[in-house]
C-alpha cells in the first residue's frame, strides 16, 4: 500500500479528474451558469449604484439641472425657428434675440390677461364664494347627524388664526422667501442657458462629438438629432393641443357664464403639459368655480364640457399632432409621472414625459436611422 501511495499513475487511476482540477484556472468558476448569474448580479448592482449616485447628484443640484433641462427642451422646441432665420441670412445673435423677445411678449401677454381677468372679477367671485360657503354650512346643519356644529366651526377658525400668527407660520414664510429667491435664481440661469443654446447650440453639440469616431460618432449624431426632434415635436405638439383645449374650454365657460373663465383657460393650457393628471385637475378646478358661483347644475355642465374637449383632443387631435414616434403607453406615462414627481415635484412631473419620450426615441435609432436596439426590435413571425 505504501509503495503505491506516491505513485502518480496510481493517483491518476484512483481519481481521473484530479489532474483536470489541478490545471483548471481560478476564474473558471465564473464560466458555469451560476457564475454567469453572479456576474450579471454584480453588473446590475453597479448600474443601480451609478444610477442612484446620478439621481442623488441631480437632487442636490436642482438649481442647476432643472434650468438646464428646461432650457434644452425650449431650445429644441424653437430649433426650427432658429434654423429658418439662419437660412434667411439672419445672424445667430439677432435670431436668438428675436426668438427670446417673442417668448417674453407671449408670456407677458398671458400674465397680463390673467391678472386683468382676476382683478376685474375678483370682488364678484368673492361675494359669490362667501354666499356659497354659507349655503353649504346651512345645508350641513340640515343633515340628520350632528357632525358640524357652530362651536366646532369657531374652533377651526380660531385654530387657523392661531397658526397664522404663530412662529411656525413665520418660519414657513421665511422658507417661502428662500424658495422665491431660488426660483428667481433658477429663472435667470435658465434664460442665460437658453440664450447660449439658441445662439451656439449646433457648435456646442459638435464640440461634444469630437471624442467619438466611426460608428460611435454616427450613433452620437443620430442620438442628438433624434433628441432634438422628439423634444421639439413634443413641446410644440403639446402646446398646440393645450391651446386647443384652453380655447374649447374657454368657449364653454363663457357660454355657461362661469367667472374667471380666462384664468381657468390659461390654467388648462399650463396643466395640459402634465399628461393625464393635468386635464383632471383643470376640470376639477373649473367645476369647483362653477359650483361656488353658479350652482351644481352649472358645474355638471362644466364637467361635461371638459370631458367632451378632452375626448376630442385625445382621440383626434393628439394622434395627428404628436405622431406615433412619440406615443408612449399610458402605463409608461404614469410611471414616468410618478418618478418625476418624487424626484422633482411639479417640475419633475412636467419634465418626466418628454424625457421618457426622448429616451424611447434614442432607443429607436440606436443601431441605425430606423433600426432600434436589438432587444427593442419586434419579433418576426415564425413561418408555419
Amino acid at each position: 500500500m505504501g509503495l503505491f501511495r506516491d505513485d502518480p499513475q496510481r493517483v491518476q487511476l484512483e481519481s481521473p479528474d484530479v489532474g483536470l482540477r489541478a490545471t483548471r484556472a481560478p476564474w473558471s468558476l465564473w464560466a458555469d451558469g451560476f457564475g454567469k448569474l453572479g456576474i450579471r448580479a454584480i453588473q446590475i448592482i453597479v448600474v443601480v449604484a451609478v444610477a442612484g449616485g446620478i439621481i442623488f447628484a441631480i437632487q442636490q443640484l436642482t438649481l442647476v439641472t432643472i434650468p438646464l433641462v428646461i432650457a434644452l427642451i425650449l431650445a429644441c422646441a424653437f430649433a426650427p425657428v432658429m434654423r429658418w432665420m439662419r437660412g434667411r441670412g439672419i445672424p445667430s445673435v439677432f435670431a436668438t434675440l428675436l426668438t427670446m423677445l417673442a417668448i417674453v411678449v407671449i408670456l407677458t401677454a398671458l400674465g397680463w390677461l390673467v391678472v386683468w381677468a382676476v382683478r376685474d372679477q375678483w370682488d364678484e367671485l368673492y361675494s359669490q364664494a362667501e354666499d356659497g360657503f354659507q349655503q353649504l354650512l346651512a345645508w350641513a346643519q340640515t343633515l340628520p347627524f350632528d357632525w358640524l356644529s357652530p362651536e366646532q366651526i369657531d374652533e377651526w377658525i380660531d385654530s387657523l388664526i392661531g397658526f397664522v400668527t404663530s412662529a411656525q407660520f413665520g418660519s414657513g414664510a421665511l422658507a417661502g422667501v428662500g424658495a422665491v429667491a431660488n426660483f428667481v435664481t433658477g429663472l435667470v440661469l435658465m434664460v442665460t442657458i437658453l440664450f447660449f443654446f439658441l445662439k451656439d447650440g449646433p457648435q456646442m453639440w459638435e464640440f461634444l462629438l469630437r471624442p467619438f469616431r466611426g460608428e460611435n460618432y454616427l450613433r452620437a449624431r443620430r442620438i442628438g438629432d433624434k433628441t432634438t426632434v422628439v423634444l421639439g415635436s413634443y413641446v410644440r405638439g403639446t402646446a398646440t393641443v393645450a391651446a386647443v383645449d384652453a380655447v374649447g374650454i374657454l368657449i364653454g365657460l363663457l357660454i355657461l357664464q362661469v367667472p374667471l373663465a380666462i384664468p381657468l383657460a390659461v390654467l388648462v393650457f399650463l396643466l395640459a403639459f402634465i399628461p393625464i393628471v393635468g386635464a383632471t385637475v383643470a376640470g376639477i378646478l373649473a367645476a369647483l368655480v362653477a359650483l361656488v358661483a353658479n350652482g351644481p347644475i352649472n358645474a355638471l355642465f362644466v364637467v361635461g364640457v371638459v370631458v367632451l374637449v378632452n375626448q376630442l383632443e385625445g382621440n383626434f387631435l393628439q394622434p395627428v399632432l404628436m405622431g406615433r414616434s412619440m406615443k408612449l403607453h399610458a402605463f409608461v406615462i404614469l410611471v414616468a409621472l410618478t418618478v418625476g414627481t418624487v424626484l422633482g415635484g411639479i417640475l419633475g412631473a412636467v419634465l418626466a414625459v418628454p424625457i421618457a419620450a426622448a429616451v424611447w426615441g434614442i432607443i429607436q435609432v440606436w443601431d441605425g436611422p430606423d433600426l432600434p436596439v436589438r432587444w427593442a426590435r419586434p419579433k418576426q413571425p415564425i413561418a408555419s
